[in-house]
């Protein structure tokens, strides 16, 4: 028997492979599904199934495109509806693989199909639960991302969480392996540990979700208090879940279209398409087309196409560093963007070599930073999120999440210069770009973020535990 974790720390998102005797099952895949093809014929085997833990809002799952690969059925839960073939299961139903068994615990709550599963090994002892967004280190998956049916509210999915919980998952041994499917930076639960793999005993002592003296109603509380919204691209992606979508060849074929700076400058004035620059913050700030978005490759760039840009309908062209298109066009595909248009051939120096017209960030290091507020009162806002900023911040500064930026769009004055700082640097440049593409140029950011400002020193608040907020 062998199980792999594939994690992605993009969307830190975790799937598995498991092969016993020549046959694989795949839980939870990612939407390109070459790595598994590649793994199963490595290992002289077929993949048998395909197991999805529940309909995905966070990222499109490769299981469409993987079972007409592979001819493998796809497995939901009970309650699952699909508008493709797959396999409704029944609770306890048992599949074999190999030498293995993989069993379906029904565990409504973080959606009414969610289902954990029960591997049991060649001995036939419990072995690991692959626990999808049921149960995660640390946390449990929030219940209001469901597309609710009837009068079922949040109230009553953590309802049904804390049901399956206690009658499914807590009577298992201590020493059950638990894998699941996010860790630390998903949008699908609220204190997920940074470890991706841990035993359910250690679960049972440290997940505050799992307490064996907690009452249904305090559970209730706990998991639906201070639950922000989700971003807005998440029921899009339950609809491709459930629905089907492109395969993702078909999409990286029609989407690698390398444009001229000419044909690029058509494309941005003849169509609604979003420029998107992937570069890293600091190139950005040097030089880039105007009105274009940065968000960059090299940070969490999938959750923040689809919390700012939000339409997975939406047409995009693409700025990027040469040579990292197709892996652009990759991780935008995996949380639903597949309308890429195509993108700048020769990238931004090619823009620049053609006579184009660019923009440009003021953007000044920590130290400057310093001068400025110690001079007088500047006008500060911090894009971090509450939590952090509640935590500690520069004195004085407003907070406007990018999360919820457009939210705060009126907050922003249009005469007279203001600072604009993240933690490191990645956010408050994505701010920037929103902000001059709405006409709102005065705006200065900090290179380093909220990091770099403390390291010179400029007071902040008292330091306030974030486990506390």
């Amino acid at each position: 028997m062998k199980i792999e974790q594939i994690y992605t720390g993009c969307l830190s998102q975790g799937a598995y492979y498991i092969e016993s005797n020549g046959e694989v099952a795949i839980i939870d895949p990612l939407r390109e599904v070459k790595t598994y093809l590649e793994k199963a014929k490595a290992d002289n085997a077929k993949i048998k199934y395909i197991f999805e833990t529940h309909f995905h809002a966070d990222f499109v799952s490769g299981h469409v495109t993987l079972s007409k690969e592979t001819g493998a059925p796809i497995v939901f839960g009970p309650n699952a509806e699909t508008s493709f073939d797959s396999i409704i299961a029944k609770n306890n139903q048992v599949f074999k693989l190999g030498n293995i068994t993989i069993t379906v615990l029904h565990t409504p709550g973080h959606t009414m199909e969610s289902s954990v599963y029960l591997l049991k090994d060649e001995n036939g002892k419990d072995h690991a639960i692959f626990s999808g967004d049921t149960l995660f280190l640390g946390d449990v998956g929030r219940p209001d991302l469901a597309q609710k049916t009837g009068s079922i509210t949040a109230e009553d999915l953590a309802g049904f969480l804390f049901d399956s919980l206690r009658t499914k998952i807590m009577p298992l041994a201590d020493d059950v392996i638990v894998y699941p499917a996010h860790g630390a930076g998903s949008s699908c639960g609220k204190k997920l540990s940074k470890e991706t793999i841990d035993l359910l005993g250690n679960q049972k002592q440290t997940n505050y979700a799992l307490r064996a003296d907690m009452t249904k109603e305090e559970f209730i509380k706990e998991v639906t208090d201070g639950l922000l919204p989700p971003p807005q691209y998440f029921p899009l992606n339950v609809k491709m879940n459930k629905e089907g979508y492109d395969d993702f060849g078909d999409v990286l074929k029609r989407s690698t279209q390398a444009l001229s700076p000419e044909a690029f400058e058509a494309a941005v004035n003849e169509t609604e398409a979003i420029v998107l620059d992937v570069r890293h913050q600091n190139d950005f700030a040097k030089g880039h087309i105007p009105r274009s978005i940065f968000i960059g490759l090299d940070g969490g760039f999938a959750p923040w196409v689809g919390a700012l840009i939000a339409d997975v309908k939406k047409p995009i062209l693409l700025v990027t560093p040469v040579g990292r298109e197709e892996e652009t066009i990759t991780r935008l595909s995996r949380v639903g963007f597949d309308q890429t248009l195509g993108y700048l051939k020769g990238g931004f120096n090619a823009w620049k070599k053609a006579s184009k017209e660019y923009d440009t960030v003021s953007s000044i290091p920590a130290t400057i930073f310093k001068e400025a507020k110690e001079s007088g009162a500047v006008l500060i806002f911090d894009v971090r999120k509450e939590a952090e900023y509640l935590s500690e911040h520069v004195l004085g500064a407003n907070n406007t999440p990018l999360d919820y930026i457009n939210n705060h769009l009126a907050e922003f004055p249009d005469t007279g210069s203001f600072y604009v700082h993240c933690a490191g640097g990645y956010r408050s440049m994505i701010t920037a770009s929103i902000l001059k593409s709405r006409g709102i140029h005065n705006l200065i950011d900090v290179q380093g973020g909220f990091k770099a400002i403390k390291e010179v020193n400029v007071a902040v608040s008292a330091y306030v535990c974030p486990s506390t907020l």
